[in-house]
Formats: structure tokens, sequence, C-alpha cells
């Protein structure tokens, strides 16, 4: 099983700007200063060793869209936020004209969860067919809505694609292709749901657009079962701690300490912070993911916790 991050940011898509890049540059300069290269290959070596992670690369600007590669014919993605168009691009090209089959699965129909299906090439492409799961009443409506005029130019009728709402029920196993599929309600506005992914063996969670409140402790206990023992946890942790539990509580979303602690309950293996906050630049993330792998060093017990943060085309093979 392979997971590729199409898109990683919540809220609103961004993008580095001209001074970002040009900051970017002028750190990597500082450090490098009295240094001299004399081919590409030793900058390079140099930039990749040596450098931290928020000049060299970044953590990309897409609103999520997160691909499960199961292995056999058919494509499985979670969100279709606007990493979705890249997602579709990578669809088209790899199926080389070839109609393909894409399982979709909805934590829930906020814009940025939504906004990237009308530049999702393989939905104008006749034979390809679209199943679309979700346990709210309301998907079918906001995908065709986004698509009304006056908002896009073409119709979701207009579509060539043969697309199918699924309606899938809480905390019950779904068999969908070479998955099984459970979904796990989420405190959020308009509620949100978690999905846990189990294939031969390994078990994934999606779980973004969440608020957890670690005082209730038989909310806490009932997430830690859901994550128990998964292999990978794709959390929402677009908040400090700090932000989380002041000014942005009740926002509906959680932070990177409070990922450490329940994937710890749960005995997860590997932490994906996710869901990025727009207004955080590289270097913000990058001291977040920081923060979450001390934390996780303090307070470790005989269970060693992986923490990483996502970034638009991660890819990580289990």
């Amino acid at each position: 099983m392979k997971i590729r991050f199409w898109g990683t940011r919540g809220s609103i898509p961004v993008a580095l700007t001209a001074v970002d890049i040009r900051d970017k540059l002028a750190q990597a300069l500082v450090q490098a200063s009295g240094r001299t290269f004399d081919t590409y290959e030793q900058a390079h070596a140099y930039a990749s060793s040596e450098l931290d992670f928020s000049l060299t690369h970044t953590f990309g600007g897409h609103t999520p869209c997160v691909e499960l590669e199961a292995g056999d014919d058919e494509y499985y993605v979670c969100d279709m936020g606007s990493g979705a168009r890249p997602f579709g691009v990578h669809v088209l090209a790899k199926q080389a004209r070839k109609p393909a089959t894409v399982n979709v699965f909805m934590s829930h129909v906020h814009w940025d969860h939504i906004m990237g299906f009308p530049f999702f090439g393989p939905a104008y492409v006749p034979g390809t067919k679209i199943r679309i799961h979700g346990c709210h009443d309301v998907v079918e409506q906001a995908f065709r809505l986004q698509q009304a005029a006056p908002f896009f130019p073409v119709d979701f009728s207009q579509l060539a694609a043969n697309i199918e709402f699924v309606k899938l029920v809480p905390d019950q196993p779904n068999k969908v292709g070479s998955f099984t599929v459970i979904p796990h309600l989420q405190l959020h506005s308009g509620d949100s749901y978690g999905f846990r992914f189990e294939k031969d063996g390994k078990s994934v969670i999606y779980s973004t657009d969440s608020e957890h409140k670690l005082e209730n402790r038989a909310e806490a206990e009932g997430f830690a079962n859901f994550f128990r023992n998964a292999d990978i946890v794709i959390f929402d942790a677009m908040y400090a701690l700090a932000e989380a539990i002041s000014v942005k509580a009740d926002w509906g979303h959680s932070s990177n300490i409070v990922g450490v602690e329940l994937c710890q309950m749960a005995r997860a293996k590997h932490l994906v912070l996710f869901h990025h906050e727009p207004a955080n630049d590289d270097a913000t993330l990058e001291s977040l993911l920081k923060e979450a792998r001390r934390f996780e060093e303090l307070t470790r017990s005989d269970h060693v916790l992986k923490v990483s943060a996502s970034y638009d085309g991660l890819e990580i093979q289990l």
C-alpha cells in the first residue's frame, strides 16, 4: 500500500510568493557563507544534507486530497480539495486514455474539501466510474451546487463520467474494492467523519477536521480505539496547542500535541500532521513538527511513535 499526498492545507489554497522565495534563497546563502560549489551536484548535495526542509522544500498549498494506492486497478482518495486537480492529472497519465474507476471518501463537504472536483480531469472522460462515499445526507447536493450557475461554467450534469453517490453508515465496516473502510463521527461544524482503511493486515487512519477535547475521557478513549494500532494516522494538526485551547477553541480543528497524545494512547505507529493552517509558512510548519517530535520524546514510554508532517508530493510506502 502507498499513500500519496496531493493536498495538505486547510481552509483555502495558498502559494509561495516572490517574497517567500527570496527569503528562502537569502537564508540558504547566509548558511552557505564561505562555501564554494564547483558543480550543480555539489550544491544539490549540500542543500539536501545540511539545509532545513523549510528552506529547500515547501509543504505546499493545495487543500485536502490524499490517495491510497491498493495495488489493484481502482483508485482510492480521501476528499476532493484543490489537490484533486494534480491527482486527476496523475490518473489520466497512468490510465493512458483508458477509463478509470475512482473511489472517493468525503470527510465532509466544506468548500476546501470539494473545491477541486470541478477540475478533476477524469470526471470529463466518458466511461470513467466515480463513486463518492460519505455519511452526510448533503454530499450529492453539495457537489451539484458548487457547479451550478453562476458559480461554475460547467454544470454537474454535463460531466461525462458515471458518478454514483454511496451513503455509508458510521462505525460500520464497508467493503470497497480492496479495502475495508470504517467511518467515525468527529467534532466539527456540520460534522465530519474520519475513515479507517484496512487491507492485508495494514491500517491507515484519515482523520481531518476534528477537534479533540482530551478532558472528555470517553471521547478521547473512543478515538484512541478508532486509531488503535494503526500503521499511519493522518491527523488534523491545524493549530499549535496554545491556539487550539485558547483563541481557536471550538473552531473544529486540533493540534500537533493532541495528535501525539491520542496516537500514544492508541499505540499507533506513525503520526502524520495534516490540514496545515494557511497562514503558517514553511518555517512555522517545520517548527510545529519539531515541537511534536520533542513532545513525543519527552512523553514516550515503551512505545515509539514516528512523527512526520505531510506536504504536497509526499509518498509513504507501507
